[in-house]
């Protein structure tokens, strides 16, 4: 059954990456229109440098599950969307040095970003934020409203305190 959040019957289209299959049926059982899209790509040639991507020389799309629209099978949104990240968020281009030591950072980096990407910046194609065309933003958010959902910080006199409190109370 598809998340409360989805209103009617979604389609989604994945590439061939097998662990899709059980993702998309964990997230949505048979509730959804399901098809992958299977690139082909062309061997590498001689003169190709080392990054440089194999050509796609075909595609092959599989119904997986529901009746998706063949019109609408597309990775594009996704592909563009995972190029708006990696243009966006540094961390996610290879061979640079902006990358996060700790999960935890490279975890809030992804959220600032997408927090920003959602609410703050104002896209040519729809003239205003996703999260206004979605309707659950009525402005542009300033990114000091955005800093505002921040925790605030606890100086380190206070957290001592407390620390000392927890042990009062836990007999210590």
């Amino acid at each position: 059954m598809p998340p409360n959040r989805i209103v009617g019957r979604p389609q989604i289209t994945t590439d061939a990456y097998r662990p899709y299959l059980q993702a998309i049926e964990d997230a949505f059982g048979t509730e959804v229109d399901y098809a992958q899209m299977h690139k082909i790509y062309g061997a590498p040639t001689p003169d190709e440098s080392r990054y440089s991507p194999a050509t796609c020389i075909g595609c092959e799309m599989k119904t997986v599950m529901g009746d998706p629209d063949p019109k609408h099978v597309s990775t594009s949104f996704v592909e563009r969307q995972n190029l708006s990240m990696r243009m966006g968020i540094r961390r996610f281009t290879r061979l640079t040095n902006a990358f996060s030591k700790k999960v935890e950072n490279h975890t809030a980096s992804v959220v600032i970003w997408f927090m920003y990407y959602n609410f703050c910046r104002v896209h040519q194609t729809i003239r205003v934020t996703p999260a206004m065309e979605a309707g659950i933003s009525d402005h542009v958010w300033s990114l000091e409203e955005m800093c505002g959902l921040l925790p605030k910080a606890e100086s380190a006199t206070k957290r001592a305190e407390k620390n000392l409190l927890l042990k009062a109370l836990a007999g210590e």
